[in-house]
């Protein structure tokens, strides 16, 4: 990762901070923009405030239990203020694609959960329409082909995550050639596949509120 797109990450992450701040619970999303914000809950004395934390993935809970960070069982969470999370693509309209780091059903229940879905990013990953990415879906291991056919029908090209098994003990389809002109209405249709499990796009349910790292500073949407 160039120094600064790094940057922008811990901008974004740092901008994140304020929504965290008065919060006993929270939820805690997965990947390298989220790594950062955990290491500013340390630095910045705020984990140490925390009652504990919901995790969207064993390693995200591996980094806040070493930060000291309590990891809470969701269904034991009447009220979950604010999530925080990153994603691999955003739109203006705060639409996402998600799952690069294949934890998106754990999120997308996690945000679902959420009063409040704060995304952040650096503006590498903002674009116009989600699709460049390639889409992650998590499938049933015995539906795999069957899946990737429905997926090519759709106009994707589907590819196995092949040596990936997900936190709860799926795998991984990336559909490429994909530009989304309606990200509701796909993640319908894809998510009534059968032996689908979820698809990465997070539109039904999108970012409350996307803070874009920059060079010159937090664009907030």
């Amino acid at each position: 990762m160039s120094d600064p797109a790094l940057a922008n990450k811990q901008r974004a992450a740092r901008a994140a901070l304020a929504h965290l701040r008065g919060h006993a619970i929270v939820g805690i999303g997965t990947g390298s923009t989220v790594e950062a914000l955990i290491e500013l809950l340390v630095s910045e004395g705020l984990a140490a405030t925390l009652r504990g934390a919901v995790s969207s993935s064993e390693r995200t809970s591996a980094r806040l239990r070493a930060a000291g960070v309590a990891v809470l069982d969701l269904n034991d969470v009447a009220v979950l203020p604010v999530y925080v999370d990153g994603a691999d693509q955003a739109t203006p309209e705060r639409h996402l694609i998600k799952g690069g780091g294949a934890a998106l059903t754990r999120e997308k229940i996690v945000a679902a959960c959420a009063e409040r879905f704060v995304c952040i990013i650096d503006d590498s990953k903002l674009v116009a329409r989600l699709g460049s990415f390639p889409l992650p879906v998590e499938v049933i291991p015995m539906a795999r082909s069957y899946v990737a056919r429905r997926l090519t029908q759709l106009g994707g090209q589907p590819l196995w995550r092949q040596a990936v098994i997900t936190d709860n003990g799926n795998h991984i389809l990336d559909v490429h050639g994909l530009s989304i002109a309606d990200p509701v209405s796909l993640e319908a249709a894809i998510n009534q596949i059968t032996g689908v499990v979820t698809v990465g796009l997070f539109a039904a349910r999108p970012a409350d509120l996307l803070l874009i790292g920059r060079s010159g500073g937090i664009e907030t949407l």
